[in-house]
């Protein structure tokens, strides 16, 4: 056990002796970050030094000249996903920040935590190798009290890989980027020698009537002798009022140590669920006579839950269908790396649709997130990231098996998870020999299976699409994507009774299908599905060999709107079903996608990957949302074409009891909604539009009194041409000074070609300013495909110079528009 004195920086010359100690002296580093001699917990994120090198010694990347400076959280995958260049980087970066600790009196431990870092860390401090973690998106410890000298600066280097490595979950034949940096929140946690590392909270037993608490208290003393404490749990309620508090005394020999305290009942908890989402608060405290030297803090809930064989899921004694959505971990421009802001909105405005339960796809997410969950009332499926690529051995399982460790020890206080996923799609695409083959897979899924049980017997376990294995776990969701990768939307009610009858406990994980911003139809694929496609609802391994809507149409937004409502008629309607999750609520980067609409982005998300609705948001929060709003089918269906005189249907998404559309000034008739009648609640009006500009505006009442409405304009245009002849370019200047390029494709009349659905490349030929790119978004991606003719892309002016924005196609041999540098736009 290592003897903590006050140490002087002679003692510790060894660490920077040498060519170390030289480069210290030359190297020009952030500002350095100043730690108290007192317990603390400081945040790291601030002025990093940051080397994009495969460099693989401490010594050979002091010596580099190219470092830059960052600030976390931070991935070096931010744009190149989904640039025009397949793949992304994957390889190891450097990271470097001074740390003065002041001097102390007082034997002070020094441990960094990182929140997440993907996919292999290892920590060095002056030059002496401190830790490593292996393996992402989940939180860990390294402690650097040996290494760490107080009283001087101390020079901290950490180096991260995303390396091809396939020892490490997920396989990369998944469908997702494995972004590679420090992500996450890195901490550094100053503590006494004696100290407190977790406090877990179980309840085991909870009823109106009462709620029995459990509480585990893991520490450590680092000192070499055996010293008495008083340790204190104190409960508090919801309303900030102390409950309960538990007294012990303590005698804690040198190093690690675990207490059980007595359990605590309390009399009718306030219980945490989705309407009612209270939280408790477990204060623990290490107390040596008046002096508390050490406190945790957790927030924990009260709740129970249980699924009726073949049927529905209960809280709380009460069915609570489960309406579900699915968040990757990342944004337009960030990568994996937001701020703990940008996953609080994600939550947010899940939550704000009406839904009450999120799978998290397919890792465990930033502690932000949980803490929203636990807050809004967002019940979650926490999914460790077995995501294809079968087994491995002995190197793979061990990796494995950890993290799903460290995942259910640092998460398992949260209200809001009630599932633990082992896995999906686990069989798919073997990275090892044999690595799919069930009699291989089950044994260790039944491991896995068996650790989390043993850890954590009050929650459920659960798996996607790995039907040999269904009946080792808690709960099964079958692969049912109808009318997307095979069948028809018609034939979603029938699997899902099909599924219930099969499966004592099952939720349907993953249905839906990408639309592409823009585009739309008046004669989408009925719920009869496509002719000659795949009879079977499941989606096949292989899509090459099968004839599907995800494969073989545009990708409209107007199919995607029939099918979503479809869904939503069975599922908020099918008795005792107990629920499931759309895939997925953000649109998000995936390596595997090259010749999507937006090349490498998976867009199936109700929002893009800024987080801008796209129809199928309006569609779910028809049925979900509470707030009262009316949207008019489509907002980017901005032209729109047929016979002079010829009708057409507009389609409106309210929630309200009744709405009432205008046309040109026009009133049409009032329509009650009816939730049961397809599509859109029955709020469609066939109608007639006039050659040219046509004003819609709807209005949508509750118990007789105006509550919402929506208004937009729709050119329309009489017997479309539909030839490309050529593209026309404009630019408008945007309130906060970027120009919005656009591109429509025009006929001979001049008039929108509303079928031109090409891809198209815009390119800054004049080189001053800036395009706004490879953010995976309509109008901040250079190569896109149009959606009725249209294209657009965001682009930042020089005040300087003047430039040209170029857009090219296959067809089209330039197009372009002149942006002076005074800021005057010419076509």
């Amino acid at each position: 056990m290592r003897h903590h004195q006050p140490r002087q920086a002679g003692a510790w010359r060894r660490h920077t002796s040498g060519l170390f100690a030289g480069l210290l002296l030359a190297m020009g580093h952030a500002q350095a970050t100043s730690i108290p001699a007192e317990p603390d917990t400081i945040n790291l994120n601030a002025d990093w030094d940051y080397l994009e090198a495969l460099t693989e010694t401490v010594e050979r990347a002091e010596q580099a000249d190219d470092w830059s400076t960052v600030s976390l959280p931070h991935t070096w995958n931010s744009k190149d996903p989904v640039d025009a260049l397949p793949g992304y980087r994957r390889s190891a970066s450097w990271y470097r920040k001074t740390l003065t600790p002041s001097a102390s009196e007082d034997a002070l431990n020094y441990v960094l935590y990182f929140e997440g870092a993907n996919m292999v860390t290892d920590v060095y401090v002056n030059g002496e190798h401190a830790g490593q973690h292996v393996g992402g998106y989940i939180g860990f410890e390294i402690d650097i009290t040996e290494q760490l000298v107080p009283g001087q600066d101390n020079t901290l280097m950490v180096r991260v890989s995303n390396a091809y490595d396939p020892n490490i979950i997920p396989s990369e034949k998944s469908d997702f980027v494995v972004h590679g940096g420090l992500s996450r929140d890195l901490w550094l946690k100053v503590l006494p020698d004696v100290h407190l590392s977790r406090v877990q909270i179980d309840t085991p037993k909870v009823s109106e009537e009462q709620g029995q608490t459990d509480i585990t208290v893991f520490g450590r003393n680092t000192a070499e002798d055996t010293r008495d404490y008083q340790l204190s749990a104190r409960l508090i309620d919801p309303d900030g009022h102390t409950v309960a508090e538990i007294n012990r005394p303590l005698s804690l020999a040198p190093g690690e140590f675990s207490e059980s305290l007595p359990t605590e009942t309390l009399p009718r908890p306030a219980l945490w669920s989705p309407d009612t989402p209270n939280l408790y608060q477990m204060e623990v405290s290490l107390v040596q006579g008046d002096d508390t030297t050490h406190q945790l803090t957790e927030r924990y809930g009260y709740r129970w839950f249980e699924f009726e064989e073949h049927g529905a899921f209960y809280l709380n004694g009460e069915r609570l269908l489960l309406r579900g959505t699915h968040r990757h971990e990342e944004h337009a421009g960030l990568g994996n790396a937001l701020p703990n802001e940008q996953h609080r909105e994600d939550m947010r405005m899940i939550k704000a649709l009406g839904a009450n339960f999120v799978r998290l796809g397919h890792y465990p997410q930033d502690p932000e997130v949980y803490r929203a969950a636990d807050e809004l009332g967002l019940i979650i499926w926490d999914e460790l990231p077995w995501t294809r690529g079968g087994m491995g051995g002995e190197e793979w399982q061990a990796n494995t098996e950890r993290l799903l460790r460290q995942q259910i020890t640092q998460n398992r206080n949260h209200p809001s998870i009630v599932f633990w996923s082992l896995g999906n799609e686990i069989y798919w695409e073997a990275d090892f020999p044999g690595g799919g083959d069930p009699e291989k897979l089950n044994p260790y899924l039944q491991h896995l299976n068996d650790i989390a049980h043993e850890m954590d017997d009050s929650r459920l376990t659960a798996i996607r699409k790995y039907y040999e294995g269904s009946h080792i776990v808690d709960v099964f969701s079958p692969s049912i994507w109808a009318g997307w990768y095979g069948g028809s939307y018609s034939q979603y009610e029938e699997a899902l009774r099909n599924a219930m009858k099969e499966y004592p406990r099952m939720l349907h994980m993953e249905y839906g299908g990408s639309s592409h911003v823009g585009r739309h139809t008046p004669t989408p694929i009925t719920k009869d599905g496509m002719p000659g496609a795949q009879v079977d609802v499941e989606e096949a391994v292989n899509q090459a060999v099968v004839r599907s809507v995800a494969k073989d149409s545009d990708w409209n937004e107007s199919y995607i709107v029939d099918l979503f409502d479809w869904h939503l008629q069975v599922s908020e309607n099918l008795p005792n079903y107990a629920g499931g999750a759309q895939w997925a609520f953000k649109d998000f980067a995936t390596p595997l996608r090259p010749e999507n609409p937006i090349p490498y982005m998976n867009q199936k998300g109700m929002v893009d990957r800024q987080g801008r609705k796209k129809d199928a948001y309006y569609v779910y929060a028809s049925y979900w949302k509470d707030e009262p709003f009316c949207y008019i089918e489509s907002h980017t269906w901005t032209h729109r074409g047929g016979a002079e005189d010829e009708p057409l249907d507009i389609t409106v998404f309210c929630n309200t009891d009744s709405a009432q559309l205008f046309v040109n000034g026009k009133r049409l008739d009032k329509k009650q909604r009816d939730p049961n009648q397809f599509p859109a609640g029955g709020l469609v009006w066939e109608t007639r539009l006039s050659e040219g500009e046509n004003q819609l505006r709807v209005v949508g009442e509750r118990d007789g009194r105006t509550v919402a409405e929506d208004q937009m304009t729709v050119t329309y245009i009489v017997d479309p041409l539909n030839k490309l002849e050529k593209v026309r370019m404009s630019a408008t200047r945007q309130d906060d000074g970027l120009l919005l390029i656009e591109a429509e494709a025009v006929d001979k009349n001049g008039d929108r070609c509303i079928t031109c659905d090409e891809r198209v490349y815009f390119s800054n030929v004049g080189e001053a300013g800036e395009l706004l790119e490879n953010y995976g978004t309509p109008d901040k991606s250079s190569e896109i495909e149009m959606a009725n003719g249209y294209a657009s892309i965001l682009y930042r002016p020089d005040p300087d110079r003047s430039s040209i924005i170029e857009l090219r196609s296959q067809d089209v041999k330039g197009a372009y528009v002149y942006v002076d540098h005074t800021g005057e736009i010419d076509p």
